[in-house]
Formats: structure tokens, C-alpha cells, sequence
């Protein structure tokens, strides 16, 4: 297969270094290896809008997979997900009533209380 076969839109994704260190804290907690680990940041269809994120630790990436590098961590992002992922930027929020990973969308044109769904 030659290059223009496989070619693909290039996805920018942004992780904040607060979000890059929490990120790391859980590959060592997982014993994840560290020379082909990384975090896959994908999009399903459901929550109460419509799409919602999903985060996984993954020791490698799979075949068609973009691998981005932000803050040091290697992200993983497959085809579907990456179109709805440019210009994302993924940071980790701590407040008085909860903490977790929150996400920047420029693409979304809505979402929902719970910020982790969103309309594009």
C-alpha cells in the first residue's frame, strides 16, 4: 500500500501538563510499558448529547491509529474519533466537589450539564 492509500487528515489534540501528569501517574499505577504505552482518546456515540469521550491506557497503539505526542504522553486517536477530535485540548480540573479530566472542543456546537457529551 503506497502513502496516498492511507493518507489521512492530521489530528491536533493538546494536552494541558496538569492533564499530562495525572495521565502519567495512572500508566505507573497500571505498570504500563513505557516505550509503547499510551493514552487512546477516542469518541463514541451516546451520553445525553449525543456523542461522549472515552479515555483508556493502551500498551500499544492498534494498526490505523494516529499516535500524536503532547506533554511527553503518546495519544492515540483512530479514524472515526479524529475527526471529531481536532483541536481539542484535554485538561485536568481539580475543584472543591470532584476532579477529572475536562474537554475543550472547538468542534462541538453543544453539550450537556456533565460535560462529557457533546453535538457536533
Amino acid at each position: 500500500m503506497d502513502a496516498t492509500q492511507h493518507e489521512q487528515a492530521t489530528v491536533q489534540l493538546t494536552l494541558t501538563p496538569q492533564a499530562a501528569e495525572q495521565v502519567r501517574k495512572v500508566f505507573e499505577a497500571e505498570q504500563a510499558p513505557t516505550a509503547t504505552a499510551g493514552l487512546r482518546v477516542g469518541v463514541m456515540p451516546g451520553g445525553c448529547s449525543g456523542f461522549k469521550y472515552a479515555l483508556n491506557i493502551e500498551d500499544a497503539p492498534s494498526e490505523d491509529d494516529q499516535v500524536i505526542e503532547s506533554e511527553g504522553v503518546r495519544l492515540f486517536v483512530d479514524s472515526f474519533s479524529g475527526q471529531y477530535l481536532n483541536g481539542v485540548t484535554i485538561d485536568y480540573m481539580v475543584t472543591m466537589q470532584s476532579s477529572g479530566f475536562t474537554f475543550d472542543n472547538p468542534n462541538a456546537t453543544g453539550g450537556c450539564g456533565c460535560g462529557s457529551s457533546f453535538t457536533v
